[in-house]
């Protein structure tokens, strides 16, 4: 199980206990143990204050919870801790060395990223999956049976996918898992050396302890997006909502309208008006090519005929209606 923020690692610990050693031997007394130190050669915030990122993994734990749906039965909760810049060596310090490590490549950036799961949370996934209760079983096996290495490629492309929208209000990317390690001294992250931004997420499960879930970008990945990472705007472009665009057009093209014909424009005078009355004829030549009206504007010049015993029109042509402003 990976440590929680506050736990220190075995490492850690042997190390502040040698400090004090040595605070009592009083050894360093002549500064020959101080390092130099040369500002700008560590710039961790590099990155500013990752309000980006933060609303980036804030939309992720949204979209994440539907990824574990079909394994727990249920919609976790799923919160986001602050991201971390510290060295990969520091942050594998504080791992077992049997977890899940499955790397993902990111073509727009030429870069990776890495999904980190506990191997009791593997385990959990796997046993709900096929009908057991939600629980942490504790295990002390060096590596995962195929069932669980399955599991942990359906929720890696889950994942994968939920950080693509994500990430889609900011900048398109794409998450490509190319490999998976179980043992972290075969990771081929980066350096162990090279900073890396961690992601860290609690994932709540009822009736037992909550599980977590790391995301690790190298701080050389986002170094091209570290101006949009620190502005407080949440998008710069504006993605068209298709769905909308769809509904709204079947709605338009669903509006019934009325559809006339003009065959004739007869003219009597007044005297004739006057002595009309059922039974009266009024002849008049029908048009060579009638007119049809839609909702009482002239949309389209017409030829009479007939089809099927039936009388109908047979469109020429459109008419242009003249816009405000110009001549009739």
């Amino acid at each position: 199980m990976m440590a929680s923020p506050s736990k220190l690692s075995s490492n850690e610990v042997a190390a502040l206990v040698d400090g004090l050693k040595n605070l009592d031997a009083g050894e360093g007394g002549d500064g020959s143990h101080i390092r130099p130190y040369k500002f700008g050669t560590d710039n961790r915030s590099i990155l500013g204050d990752y309000y980006g990122l933060r609303m980036i993994n804030e939309r992720f734990c949204r979209l994440a919870r539907s990824v574990f749906l079909p394994f727990l039965r249920m919609h976790p909760r799923i919160s986001s801790f602050p991201p971390e810049v510290k060295t990969f060596d520091h942050y594998c310090d504080e791992l077992e060395n049997f977890v899940s490590l499955t790397t993902s490549k990111i073509d727009e950036l030429r870069g990776s990223q890495m999904i980190v799961l506990a191997p009791n949370f593997v385990s959990l996934l796997t046993d709900a999956y096929y009908g057991g209760a939600i629980q942490n079983l504790p295990t002390r096996r060096t590596e995962f049976t195929a069932t669980e290495t399955r599991v942990i490629e359906i929720v890696t492309n889950g994942l994968n996918k939920a950080l693509e929208m994500a990430w889609r209000d900011l900048t398109h990317l794409t998450f490509q898992a190319t490999n998976h390690e179980e043992n972290l001294q075969f990771a081929t992250f980066v350096e162990s050396s090279e900073l890396v931004v961690n992601c860290s997420f609690i994932i709540q499960l009822p009736d037992t302890d909550p599980a977590n879930l790391d995301i690790l970008y190298p701080l050389q990945t986002l170094k091209p997006l570290a101006a949009q990472l620190r502005s407080r705007m949440q998008s710069d472009l504006v993605d068209d909502d298709i769905t909308w665009r769809q509904r709204l057009e079947r709605a338009v093209m669903n509006v019934p309208l009325e559809i006339t014909a003009r065959l004739a424009d007869p003219t009597v005078n007044l005297a004739q008006l006057n002595g009309l009355k059922p039974g009266k004829l009024v002849t008049c030549d029908l048009k060579p090519n009638p007119t049809m009206l839609v909702e009482g504007s002239p949309m389209f010049a017409a030829d009479l005929g007939e089809v099927g015993g039936r009388s109908a029109l047979s469109i020429t042509r459109r008419i242009k209606t003249p816009q405000p402003g110009e001549d009739q």
